[in-house]
């Protein structure tokens, strides 16, 4: 018997609202439940064309750290969100984030051929394939949230819409990847890497963080600490993922290495040289800690943003205690060809 996706859809639901039953106001979910319902909420239906059917759960057994959907939950959590759309909503942008991935993968984009430990999509499947399963995950995504964001007032529903699109958009996401892809006929400087990752990186973390907080009614003041602290945070993870690119096997990081140097994309520690980007590093999540500090002051509940915090510290210490051949900085490398 063919299931077509009303029905799978239906016993998604239907499943979804027996487990969030039984979770208490305090409860986080686990690694295992965050797999669970990114493997389950795309409701894949059984008569799926073959190629793409597998293309999309390939991905969706390789579904990362999930950190992003785990602090969504919490955000909203804490911001009084109930527990079925919290995890809607982080799901969504975890999808969101998944599907950029599959296509910043391409060919035409960064050619990378690993990700996540794993072939890359299109690598395994081929390019239409990929395509077609990105775009799977962003159909997907829109409609987790706005089955999320459903019951909240009408004017913080509009206005949440308005983030996402600027976002995701040629305002943020967009614009970012367009930056990244023409970089070779722009300045290799701190700058420019900063603002490629400001589209690519900090445009996702500000979701995560400040779309929540805007849903469960946040002050002006709140939601401007945490445009702030996803600024600090987003570009300072950006640089650890920067770091690993020059300083990390493939093996180390789960996807190709040194794949910046040899496309010439923006890498903040090959545009300024590791030392220095390990200082800016530094600087970033002084900033973050501070802002930090002032959003606890006002909601004692966002604790738990802490061992994010300590998470980027983690991986922080990961990366420098790798052995590494140091790479010339750009200025460093123009001298180089123009010497030659």
């Amino acid at each position: 018997m063919t299931h077509d996706s009303t029905s799978i859809e239906y016993e998604y639901w239907m499943d979804k609202a027996r487990r969030h039953s039984m979770r208490t106001e305090s409860d986080e979910p686990t690694i295992a439940e965050l797999e669970l319902e990114f493997q389950e909420a795309m409701c894949l239906p059984s008569d799926t064309e073959p190629r793409l059917d597998s293309a999309l759960r390939h991905v969706l057994r390789h579904p990362g750290s999930l950190v992003r959907p785990r602090v969504v939950y919490q955000m909203a959590r804490a911001y009084g969100i109930e527990n079925r759309a919290a995890m809607d909503l982080g799901i969504a942008l975890e999808y969101f984030h998944t599907a950029s991935l599959i296509f910043d993968d391409m060919p035409a984009m960064d050619n990378a051929s690993s990700r996540r430990g794993a072939p890359c999509v299109h690598v395994k499947y081929g390019e239409s394939s990929a395509m077609l399963a990105a775009l799977a995950l962003i159909n997907r995504a829109y409609a987790l949230t706005w089955r999320a964001i459903s019951q909240c007032p009408h004017a913080a529903q509009a206005h949440a819409m308005r983030y996402l699109e600027d976002r995701l958009g040629v305002n943020g996401l967009l614009n970012g990847q367009s930056l990244d892809l023409h970089y070779s006929e722009l300045p290799h400087d701190r700058e420019t890497t900063e603002r490629v990752a400001c589209g690519k990186t900090v445009s996702l973390i500000r979701l995560t963080l400040v779309l929540p907080a805007m849903l469960g009614g946040a002050s002006a003041r709140e939601l401007q600490l945490f445009e702030r602290m996803a600024t600090c945070w987003g570009l300072a993870y950006q640089m650890v993922d920067d770091l690993k690119d020059v300083m990390q096997s493939s093996v180390a990081s789960g996807k190709t290495a040194a794949r910046d140097l040899h496309l010439d994309r923006p890498n903040i520690a090959l545009a300024i040289g590791v030392p220095d980007a390990l200082a800016r590093l530094t600087r970033l999540i002084d900033v973050g800690d501070r802002t930090l500090d002032g959003l606890m002051a006002r909601r004692p509940s966002l604790k738990f943003l802490r061992r994010l915090r300590t998470d980027l510290q983690h991986e922080l210490r990961r990366v420098t205690s790798q052995r590494i051949t140091p790479q010339p900085t750009a200025t460093q490398r123009e001298c180089t060809a123009a010497a030659s």
